[in-house]
């Protein structure tokens, strides 16, 4: 098949085509041209990527806030805005869990009650 962006390659399978959401990276199958590089994922791996994306709460509601942190006493402390609070309906007492993720990201999870 053809390359429907050149034209020109013909599209060769492939099953290392990395796609990035949210900040987690996807392995998917599809096909490359060989000429310009374009990519083409497959439908079925396409759809398993937004499912395992909507799991990890990544897809449907791209929101990335940014905020400062203000100093408090020994520590720091995170406001959530109000939007986000009332589309994750937080009561604000909840308890959370936090874990660091590499130098730069960490990861904030509400608990179950």
């Amino acid at each position: 098949m053809k390359c429907p962006v050149c034209g020109k390659g013909e599209l060769a399978k492939v099953d290392d085509i990395l796609s990035e959401v949210g900040g987690f990276a996807f392995v998917e199958r599809g096909h490359r041209c060989p000429v310009r590089g374009e990519e083409f994922i497959d439908q079925a791996d396409s759809d398993r990527t937004v499912k395992v994306a909507r799991r990890l709460g990544l897809w449907g509601e791209p929101m990335k806030l940014h905020r400062k942190l203000s100093p408090s006493g020994r520590g720091v402390v995170l406001r959530i805005p109000e939007d986000l609070r009332k589309s994750m309906n937080l009561k604000g007492s909840e308890t959370i869990s936090l874990a660091k993720v590499g130098k730069k990201r960490i990861l904030l999870e509400v608990q179950s009650p």
